[in-house]
C-alpha cells in the first residue's frame, strides 16, 4: 500500500520532503509532480527500484532512463559538456526538457545507453522536485509516468495512487500538472535534434 503524501506545490513542507527522501533511500518508488508531468522516481544506485520501474512502465533497458538534477553543475558530473552544450543547458533549464548527453563514467553502465553510451539529463522547474533532490543532495533517477497501452501521461495524484498503490512507497499530491511530457533534445551530434516534441520550446534549438 503506498503512502500519500500531500504537498504544499510552492512552499513544500520539510517534513514530508524528508520522509520522502527517506522512502527513496530506502528502496522506494516515489510518483511526483514535474514542470512537465507526473514522474516515476528512484534512487540513482537502487538496481532492484530501478528494475521495478521499468516494469512499471513496460519499457526495457534501450529505453532511456532520465537523471533529474538539482542544476547544471550536477549535470556536468553525469555527462560530458562542451562550452556550445552548456550555453543551451543554460538557456533551457531549469525547465521541461530532457538532454541526451554522453555519459561519464560517473554514471552506472546499466543506466547508460547500452549501445550509446548516452544518459538522459533534465533540470525539472517544480519546487516539490527541487526540494527532494536537495533533501537528498544527489541525482534521482525518472521516467514520464505513462502507463504500458496508455499514451499520455498521468496527471491526477489520487488515480496514480489507486491504479499504482501495490506497485509503488509513495504518491506524492502535488496538484495537477502539464499532460505534456519532456521536450527531448539529443546534444549528441553536431546540431541538436529534436527527439520528442514536448512541453518545451523547441525553438530554443534551431
Amino acid at each position: 500500500m503506498s503512502q500519500y503524501f500531500q504537498i504544499h506545490p510552492d512552499n513544500p513542507q520539510q517534513r514530508l520532503v524528508r520522509q520522502a527522501a527517506q522512502i527513496v533511500g530506502a528502496g522506494g518508488i516515489v510518483a511526483l509532480p514535474t514542470d512537465s508531468s507526473y514522474a516515476l522516481v528512484c534512487h540513482l544506485d537502487d538496481k532492484a527500484a530501478v528494475e521495478r520501474m521499468r516494469k512499471i512502465r513496460g519499457v526495457d533497458d534501450k529505453h532511456h532512463l532520465t537523471l533529474l538534477c538539482r542544476d547544471l553543475s550536477e549535470i556536468a558530473n553525469y555527462a560530458k559538456v562542451d562550452n556550445t552544450q552548456y550555453r543551451l543547458l543554460k538557456s533551457a533549464t531549469p525547465g521541461p526538457y530532457t538532454f541526451i548527453l554522453e555519459a561519464t563514467k560517473e554514471v552506472p553502465r546499466r543506466l547508460s545507453h547500452p549501445s550509446r553510451k548516452t544518459i538522459g539529463l533534465r533540470v525539472p522547474e517544480n519546487m516539490i522536485a527541487l526540494a527532494l533532490l536537495e533533501e537528498l543532495g544527489q541525482p534521482l533517477l525518472g521516467t514520464t509516468l505513462i502507463l504500458p497501452g496508455a499514451d499520455d501521461p498521468m496527471n491526477d495524484a489520487a488515480d496514480i495512487r489507486n491504479q499504482l498503490e501495490k506497485q509503488i512507497e509513495l504518491v506524492i499530491d502535488g496538484g495537477s500538472c502539464s499532460l505534456l511530457p519532456t521536450t527531448v533534445v539529443d546534444l549528441t551530434g553536431e546540431a541538436p535534434l529534436i527527439v520528442r516534441q514536448g512541453g518545451g520550446d523547441a525553438s530554443l534549438f534551431t
